[in-house]
């Protein structure tokens, strides 16, 4: 039973130029941070991530949130968790402040993901083995699939998850050889031209094929230029994505990106503002075969059903501490896998819930196992920080959701 909880505003200030992009120049990485204790001590922990101010008032909403929770028993509350996210994400008063966005959202994040957290110590395994433990019905029992049913249905979503369940043991091997990582902090944006040039040969150096560059830059010859670096120090052969934090505007946008497909990047992320889809269906059109990524600012699981729909993204980039936590996370998953677009989280967790949720994705979803992103600047603020080595995610035993911070 829940007894207690506790909401923490937890701030971590980065080293010069770490974290920076062409939108957030100073960024102070930050978790509104739930705890739910139940009656025998054990902690439940689940983050929400902003970049410093306003921190608070997620805390205080969290809190609201968390106050309800009280009195319940995790595996009662799990079993039906998707009617429980469904009423706190519609609670009367403070849906007007959203709806399902904002601080009340990343809110209420962080309080479920502390629900799968408590659940998953509760059960004492790693919050993937409870996933991939559950049957179909038990994993749709803790979505919240409204606003979806034009596209996924209850009965829709179950039977997705048992075509993809019968060969889920044939996946099972990536356990055994870990998740492959990407390296997304050879270019931060203030990052000087030879930082990212030293960053691509370690990154190469630690294991790493994949890499990301923060493009965006006000005279688009800079961002040009940076490409040319990555992809000469990387090779033919290595994946090289470019990320350009919705700095650009449309007509900015395909002209830049005409530019740079000479470079030959993997993926263009977050080229235009993340509520234009119209936006990011004329540049998918126009840039193809090149592939848009986008989901680090989406909010809810309808905005990614809108992009499916539309067929203005090629890769999912939802994330557990932006969305409403694991279970809209799952949601969005699921409908990802409908319309065959990988998902390639966004950490703001720094991966520590993430390599969780991509091993349930490719095992019991099907979905492919491409890469997770790593970002490595709060590792030793976790109590089992993500192992990395060769550049792949090594599969994270200790129970619950690898979320305790020290």
């Amino acid at each position: 039973m829940i007894a207690g909880v506790e909401i923490q505003d937890k701030r971590f200030p980065l080293n010069t130029g770490a974290g920076s992009d062409a939108i957030h120049k100073d960024p102070v990485y930050s978790y509104a941070v739930a705890k739910l204790i139940d009656h025998k001590g054990r902690v439940g922990t689940g983050l929400a991530f902003t970049i410093g101010e306003g921190n608070d008032l997620v805390c205080k909403a969290a809190s609201f949130y968390a106050e309800k929770l009280k009195g319940r028993d995790i595996e009662e509350l799990m079993a039906n968790f998707g009617t429980v996210f469904n009423t706190l994400s519609n609670e009367q008063q403070f849906r007007w402040l959203g709806p399902h966005k904002g601080i009340v959202h990343l809110a209420l994040a962080a309080v479920t993901n502390a629900c799968y957290d408590l659940w998953a110590k509760t059960r004492g395994v790693p919050l993937w083995k409870l996933l991939i433990d559950l049957s179909p019905e038990q994993l749709v029992d803790t979505l919240d699939l409204s606003y979806l049913e034009d596209e996924l249905t209850r009965e829709e979503a179950i039977a997705l998850m048992v075509t993809n369940k019968t060969s889920q043991t044939e996946r099972m091997g990536i356990l055994d050889v870990g998740y492959k990582g990407y390296d997304t902090s050879v270019g931060w944006f203030n990052y000087s031209d030879e930082q990212v040039r030293e960053n691509c040969i370690k990154a190469i150096d630690n294991g790493f094929t994949a890499m990301k560059l923060k493009v965006g830059s006000k005279d688009p010859l800079r961002d040009i230029k940076r490409a040319h670096i990555v992809r000469e120090v990387a090779g033919d052969r290595a994946t090289v994505m470019l990320d350009a934090n919705q700095q650009w505007t449309l007509p900015q946008a395909l002209s830049i990106c005409d530019e740079l497909k000479a470079m030959n990047p993997y993926w263009i992320e977050e080229p235009t503002h993340p509520d234009d889809i119209l936006a990011h269906k004329t540049l998918a059109d126009t840039i193809a075969p090149i592939k848009i990524a986008m989901g680090e600012h989406v909010p809810n699981r309808i905005l990614f059903k809108n992009y499916l729909q539309l067929k203005a993204t090629g890769f999912v980039q939802v994330d557990a501490v932006r969305v409403g936590g694991v279970s809209e996370f799952l949601s969005v998953s699921l409908l990802a896998r409908k319309f065959n677009i990988p998902v390639v989280p966004h950490v703001g967790d720094m991966g520590q819930l993430h390599q969780h949720l991509v091993l349930f994705n490719h095992i019991s979803m099907g979905h492919e196992a491409l890469f997770l992103e790593h970002i490595p600047h709060l590792k030793s603020h976790f109590k089992n920080p993500v192992k990395i080595e060769g550049g792949v995610y090594r599969t994270p035993v200790e129970e619950g959701s690898s979320c305790d911070l020290i």
